[in-house]
């Protein structure tokens, strides 16, 4: 049987966000989030033919990003949609460990997964392959000194996520 794909739209501080998921009997809400975007975003999904418009089934995902927006929420519960190549759900599960209002290297992701220091930019790309803008927070990688780099969703987007969050550009957090 094939899932039906879903979207919607939503306001946020950082634009309007594109929500696409799939209906999945066991997510929270009835909907697994497969794809969140932003305007102008590198690589960012596009609505296409035979996809249902249904607010309804983001209801929750919206309430929790509403709850984040407004400083409430430091942890997602959202159900996701598999997808990727192994290496890269490596990568995006070390970020969902990163902490709120906490940041990581590329090369602290790279040495956690095991991989060598020419590894790291395996780590980048697949972080720049990460599908799932904000909830899955990539945001909260950052260079080796601390800067800013990369982000798909624009780094002005990425500074607002981390101040939110309470990071300041420049300061490494352990």
């Amino acid at each position: 049987m094939t899932a039906t794909t879903v979207y919607t739209t939503i306001d946020s501080p950082l634009g309007e966000m594109l929500l696409v998921g799939e209906e999945s009997p066991t997510a929270k809400g009835g909907t697994a989030l497969a794809s969140l975007s932003l305007p102008g975003q590198k690589g960012a999904a596009v609505v296409r033919d035979g996809w249902r418009r249904d607010p309804a089934a983001f209801e929750e995902i919206g309430r929790q990003l509403g709850a984040y927006f407004e400083g409430r929420l430091t942890h997602f519960e959202i159900e996701y949609v598999d997808g990727g190549t192994h290496f890269q759900r490596r990568v995006w599960q070390a970020l969902e460990e990163i902490p709120y209002g906490v940041t990581a290297t590329y090369g602290q992701i790279a040495q956690q997964l095991g991989t060598s220091a020419a590894g790291v930019r395996a780590v980048g790309t697949a972080i720049g392959r990460n599908p799932l803008l904000v909830v899955r927070p990539c945001h909260r990688v950052v260079g080796a000194d601390g800067t800013l780099r990369g982000y798909a969703g624009g780094l002005e987007r990425k500074q607002r996520l981390l101040g939110l969050e309470g990071v300041r550009e420049g300061v490494p957090t352990p």
